[in-house]
């Protein structure tokens, strides 16, 4: 309103000099807002410099707000990882490993235990402004799976619109390795800390060997609870190490 109302108040001459000074700037595009009337003088000055004009119904404040929201999205840094994104327990879990390794029937029993899927075999990753790393599916195949033996399904179809997610915060990696592959990377007491990092920002990782009769589906859903337990400040490693120490100075 205060620039619409400034231009409005200069004489034809000055309104063209500052429109043209404007217009020499290289700028994108002019925006007019509440749906205020375009001056002939930018639409001469645009069709000029081959300058976009857009008009919106939208208070200025609202449409700033909006627009910054999508320019940060549209340039996020963005790549795309070979796994399937879940949900489990409000935690975003990336279960990547080698092709037959289960990921997809991992998380088709996550989905049967009420959890949801945000994007199976690929996974599109985008980093927003505050450096977190959000998880979502390819527009072409989202919600869809595919399970060994059964083929493609639809899961919103078969097990409600709320076993999906568009979009979801990704927390932790979880990568499956083969009996024996992952022995040199397994901690059996969980002192160790792995990291797993994309477009930058790195993420804690978990390695769990699939061997035959374990159960996958338990194992990621105990991890995630164990995860969210972390980040309460409770690490039951450093409290049963505590309590061995404190038993054997008594």
């Amino acid at each position: 309103m205060a620039e619409y109302a400034y231009l409005s108040s200069l004489p034809e001459e000055k309104r063209v000099q500052r429109i043209n000074e404007l217009f020499g700037l290289k700028i994108p595009c002019v925006v007019f807002t509440r749906g205020k009337r375009v001056f002939p003088e930018v639409r001469c000055a645009a069709e000029r410099d081959n300058v976009c004009v857009l008009r919106t119904g939208m208070v200025t404040r609202h449409f700033i707000q909006t627009a910054t929201f999508v320019l940060e999205d549209l340039h996020a840094p963005r790549c795309k990882a070979y796994g399937t994104m879940m949900e489990v327990a409000g935690v975003g879990v990336f279960i990547e490993g080698a092709a037959g390794m289960g990921k997809s029937e991992t998380a088709l029993g996550l989905i049967k235990h009420g959890h949801a899927l945000v994007a199976d075999d690929l996974t599109l990753l985008r980093r927003d402004s505050n450096g977190n790393l959000m998880g979502s599916a390819v527009s072409v195949t989202r919600y869809y799976m595919e399970i060994r033996g059964i083929g493609i399904i639809h899961v919103p179809s078969v097990f409600g619109v709320s076993a999906v997610r568009g979009e979801k915060q990704l927390d932790m990696v979880i990568t499956l390795k083969r009996q024996g592959e992952a022995d040199a990377e397994l901690d059996r007491t969980g002192m160790d800390e792995l990291w797993r990092e994309f477009l930058g920002v790195s993420v804690p990782q978990l390695v769990i060997s699939v061997a035959p009769g374990r159960d996958l589906v338990n194992l990621v859903e105990t991890a995630a609870q164990e995860y969210k337990l972390r980040l309460s400040g409770f690490v039951a490693v450093r409290e049963l190490d505590s309590r061995i120490k404190q038993h054997h100075t008594e």
